[in-house]
């Protein structure tokens, strides 16, 4: 590989230059520490600042560092200062493709002769901090692919990486050395590596297409959830190849002009597709990015595009989860106690202080899923449905979270109900980006009768 590969670079010097980050920032943190404790009042602009500096330092560094602050920035808001996690969400953006040479070593390393089969545009389609993705096209065939690879000696040095932003973390004093975040870091790490398996996100797309295929076939969604076709004699280790599908990012005009009936529809596929994964699949998309799905030009159709983020849901999460949406639609606490402390949400001896404000952020957060007699009539249109857009409930829910979190009584959530929160809080926003107007009972109301009857 390339000495000039502007990617890899000497771990001891990253680890280093991270380090060194650390120190500085846990200087800073150290001494407002001391100034709230003296003068009862510390400099919020400074901590903004050093996690600002920080974030810049992974984002300089590229590659894993990239993936990992983004990492963070998803899942840290459960217990990273609110400086830190604001700053890492700058690390979200688009990160600059790595010129073709080197991706050219690296398809033409993992494919060998095959690569002649191929014409690949340079041009980068996408760009990613661990992988970019070219448009291709297949010779013999003319079919248009995408094909995928992962930046050149990453995988290596993932777990070092990693191990030296969670040492920075703690010598910043932005994360307690405590066994109570071991759960959470194992999880992450396990994300992390997942991102970079690609015989397993391959199998996860089969697994994913063949039961959302029997669906589209009973006619259960609005609208047809895709997954693309792809092609096994193009994917090795590093590279994955898969059909090219034309079609339109959210945040695009066209799918702005859509009817307003098409727009329901899509939103009421996207949230069966969460009930389908939770009740029934036990695979769930964890990653809520909205470059992970494409509509096409009619809305009709629903492409899925990444499944390195998709997490296999122990059975017994599995159940406590669904456990949990249902006893938060009926309001029935005892049971969504119970629940959320097989969610390892909270235990056995939490104070009635957390157990009440968890479950009332729980409530608050499935508010859309209530029966329509039970929905706030102010977020209700003239036709007696919610509107996901005005009801802002995204807004409301982060600042039940942030006060609830701001309590000594605040007990850090399970890593796997904060993987849940966040896919179903992209799924929540997704509709509410569409201006989707309906009444989730009616998507949902099959899904809780079916799990009321099975023992």
């Amino acid at each position: 590989m390339s000495k000039r590969n502007p990617i890899r670079r000497g771990a001891l010097g990253r680890g280093l230059a991270v380090s060194l980050a650390g120190a500085r920032a846990g200087s800073v943190f150290a001494l407002d520490g001391a100034l709230r404790k003296l003068k009862g009042e510390g400099n919020d602009l400074r901590l903004q600042r050093e996690a600002e500096r920080f974030a810049r330092s992974l984002g300089a560094l590229k590659g894993s560092y990239v993936k990992i602050g983004q990492i963070f920035a998803l899942l840290g808001e459960h217990f990273l200062p609110e400086p830190l996690t604001k700053a890492l969400h700058s690390l979200e953006s688009d990160t600059q493709p790595l010129d073709w040479r080197h991706m050219e070593e690296v398809f033409s390393q993992a494919l060998g002769n095959k690569l002649t089969a191929l014409q690949i545009e340079p041009q980068a389609l996408a760009a990613a901090s661990l992988a970019q993705v070219h448009r291709a096209r297949i010779v013999s065939s003319n079919a248009e692919i995408v094909i995928k690879g992962q930046y050149p000696e990453l995988i290596d040095l993932l777990d070092e990486d990693f191990d030296a932003v969670v040492r920075m973390l703690r010598l910043a004093r932005w994360l307690p050395a405590s066994r109570d975040f071991d759960g959470w870091l194992s999880l992450m790490r396990e994300q992390l590596k997942a991102e970079v398996d690609y015989p397993r996100e391959r199998r996860m797309a089969e697994r994913m297409a063949t039961a959302l295929n029997a669906s589209n076939a009973k006619s259960a969604f609005a609208c047809e959830v895709y997954v693309p076709e792809y092609y096994p004699d193009f994917c090795s280790a590093d590279v994955l190849a898969m059909e090219y599908i034309d079609g339109q990012r959210l945040s695009a005009e066209l799918v702005a002009e859509l009817t307003q009936e098409t727009r329901n529809n899509l939103g009421k596929t996207m949230l069966r597709l969460f009930f389908v994964e939770v009740f029934d699949l036990g695979l769930m998309q964890s990653d809520p990015n909205f470059g992970n799905y494409l509509i096409d030009r009619d809305g009709r159709r629903l492409s899925l595009l990444d499944f390195g983020s998709v997490i296999e849901l122990d059975a017994t999460i599995q159940r406590a989860l669904a456990d949990t949406i249902i006893s938060g639609h009926d309001e029935d606490d005892e049971r969504l106690m119970d629940a959320l402390i097989r969610l390892g949400c909270l235990r056995e001896d939490s104070t009635d202080y957390a157990r009440q404000t968890f479950q009332s952020f729980v409530r608050h957060l499935l508010e859309p899923l209530r029966h329509p007699e039970r929905l706030p009539e102010r977020y209700l249109n003239s036709d007696g449905e919610y509107a996901w857009a005005t009801s802002d409930l995204m807004t409301r829910a982060g600042k039940k979270a942030a006060g609830s979190a701001a309590t000594r009584h605040f007990s850090v959530p399970s890593a796997e109900f904060a993987l849940i929160a966040r896919k179903l809080t992209g799924v929540f926003t997704f509709i509410a980006v569409l201006e989707a107007e309906f009444n989730a009972w009616d998507v949902m109301g099959s899904f809780i009768e079916e799990h009321r009857t099975t023992p």
